[in-house]
């Protein structure tokens, strides 16, 4: 019997957490779905993914107007996944007159942004409310960087009584995610980079450098992250579980990836073979099972080579649904 496909039975609304971490920084997160970040400076605020259409990016923005008027200037894409950043457009009446992104995310915006963006849509119908109001693909008006990791690329903001820097870290949940890293508050808006307790999605994923990515992370030594999914961490005990909780993940997940390729396995076996290491230990989180065969097709591909990830269409994801979680 197969499994609804993807999170296509997942239609209960979760609750939203608009909280406040440091003088200037609130997290936006609900109970495993895709977390956005605020900061609230004294003349300007930048939101940290836009959520996934303007309907919904309302909901975020109501949360911000109770606590502060000023105009929403910035909106910085972490990672260009249709789900993080197709409310962008809600934003302009909000004062929004910059939409940030590296230049490895603008370059897969080009490359696969109109598949994706069909793709994640019958992915997620719940996460897509208000679908029609999406007007198109989200692009930037500010690319930063040179596609190269390192903060040699790094853009500071300043709204006034804060300041945010952001820059392009290294690969891994793609090729372009970029953080915003508000140093003086010690407060780290990561994006897709590091998720806890929630499923980690890795089909348009960096395997390889993921891990490395995340140990330049773990040196700012934050003491505040607002990751992709999960709960805000407080302390840099607990930022340290989730970089180590993402760590875990990847590196599970594509050792039994490379296991699987070595052993002359076909697909099917090798999701098989990595539920073996993954499910023990995270089949119980949210958004697993929708996560997992996403994940294996793209461990597979990169243990057997595939350095730039397939672009997934609609098609394929059910394809390849059909052929794993049937």
């Amino acid at each position: 019997m197969s499994k609804a496909f993807a999170s296509q039975a997942d239609l209960e609304d979760k609750k939203i957490t608009f909280e406040q971490l440091s003088a200037h920084c609130w997290a936006y997160t609900a109970e495993g779905d895709p977390n956005s970040g605020v900061i609230i400076g004294d003349q300007y605020i930048m939101v940290s993914d836009a959520t996934a259409t303007p309907a919904m990016a309302r909901d975020l923005i109501a949360k911000i107007r109770t606590v502060s008027d000023k105009p929403i200037k910035y909106v910085l894409l972490t990672h260009y996944h249709a789900v993080r950043v197709l409310g962008a457009s809600a934003y302009v009446a909000e004062g929004a007159t910059e939409i940030i992104a590296s230049r490895g995310t603008y370059e897969l915006i080009v490359e696969r942004g109109a598949q994706d963006m069909k793709s994640e849509m019958e992915r997620f119908p719940r996460l897509f409310r208000g679908a029609d109001s999406v007007p198109g693909l989200t692009w930037p008006t500010m690319v930063i960087g040179d596609g190269k990791p390192g903060r040699q690329g790094t853009l500071e903001v300043d709204l006034g009584g804060v300041k945010v820097q952001i820059w392009h870290p290294g690969a891994g949940h793609t090729r372009g995610d970029t953080i915003a890293w508000v140093e003086d508050e010690k407060v780290l808006f990561s994006g897709d980079l590091v998720e806890y307790e929630a499923g980690v999605y890795t089909g348009d994923a960096q395997l390889e450098e993921w891990p490395a990515t995340l140990e330049a992370l773990r040196e700012l030594k934050a003491e505040f992250i607002v990751p992709g999914r999960g709960e805000a961490m407080k302390g840099n005990a607990d930022v340290n579980k989730a970089l180590d909780y993402t760590q875990r993940w990847v590196t599970t997940l594509f050792q039994a990836g490379k296991e699987a390729v070595a052993a002359g396995m076909d697909l099917k076996a090798a999701m098989a073979h990595t539920r073996k290491s993954m499910d023990p230990v995270f089949g119980h989180v949210f958004i697993y099972e929708h996560c997992l065969p996403f994940d294996v097709s793209r461990a597979y591909d990169e243990a057997s080579g595939i350095k730039n990830p397939r672009i997934w269409t609609a098609e394929r994801d059910k394809e390849m649904w059909a052929s794993l979680q049937s």
